[in-house]
């Protein structure tokens, strides 16, 4: 699992992402226990992980995600991932909650945008989010 987050905090992080697609777009999207059946393939892996593209540790690559049909999303786990960073100091945390949205983008299909302030900006600087909280 990933250093210092619970499996709880994870989860709700990735509700709320996934919240702020269904607030702009009309989509819908129903969690499943089945991973082998499920559309969206989230998980935690470090380097070379069998998707021909390989995460590179701290920093750099945060997470990459597949279009339709694929659906893998896949994050770094050497990454230090923050949920809230009024707890987490550390000066390379990243927000989970501002790559999940923007990866759940690349699932449904966008590509990167050149507006520095849209959550499809193709990078993140740590210890900032995308949008207010």
């Amino acid at each position: 699992m990933v250093k210092s987050l619970n499996f709880s905090d994870i989860e709700i992080v990735f509700q709320r992402a996934f919240a702020r697609w269904l607030s702009v777009i009309p989509v819908n999207f129903t969690k499943t226990e089945d991973y082998g059946f499920a559309d969206i393939k989230i998980g935690f892996y470090s380097g070379d992980h069998g998707d021909g593209e390989p995460f590179d540790g701290v920093l750099w690559v945060l997470a990459h995600a597949f279009a339709p049909e694929s659906g893998r999303f896949h994050l770094d786990a050497k990454e230090t991932w923050a949920v809230d960073f009024r707890s987490e100091k550390s000066s390379v945390a990243v927000d989970l909650e501002s790559v999940a949205t923007h990866e759940i983008g690349h699932v449904l299909g966008l590509a990167h945008s050149s507006v520095k302030e849209a959550v499809m900006y193709p990078s993140l600087k740590p210890s900032s989010i995308w949008f207010k909280p």
